[in-house]
């Protein structure tokens, strides 16, 4: 499976990553490079749209942890949008779901980060 990824500015504040396809080993590299590329130019509010995405691995979940980190050595954020049930239930069951902020909508998602 592959992974289609589109980097978007949102707003003054934050950058979107829309994402679509699987987040797995095989996929997350590309996903990394995305996400680093926009830390490296000095963008640190994120907004992750996993509304595209059907499945999500550790390695996936460890490169949004990874993002996550890194943004917060910046005062940044990052938040994702979400709705998919068998997605959601991952960031549950792994208690991501109190690091992340997770929203229904890029409405909400920027919102939240005024």
């Amino acid at each position: 499976m592959d992974i289609k990824v589109n980097v978007r500015p949102s707003d003054d504040e934050a950058h979107v990553v829309d994402l679509v396809g699987e987040i797995d080993v095989y996929t997350s590299p590309t996903v990394k490079d995305a996400i680093t590329e926009l830390i490296d130019e000095g963008h640190y509010h994120l907004i992750i749209n996993l509304e595209g995405v059907r499945y999500i691995d550790s390695t996936g979940l460890g490169v949004l942890i990874g993002a996550l980190k890194r943004v917060r050595e910046h005062a940044g954020s990052v938040s994702l949008i979400c709705t998919n049930p068998q997605v959601k239930k991952i960031f549950d069951i792994t208690g991501l779901v109190k690091i992340f902020g997770i929203y229904e909508n890029e409405q909400l998602a920027i919102k939240a980060l005024a």
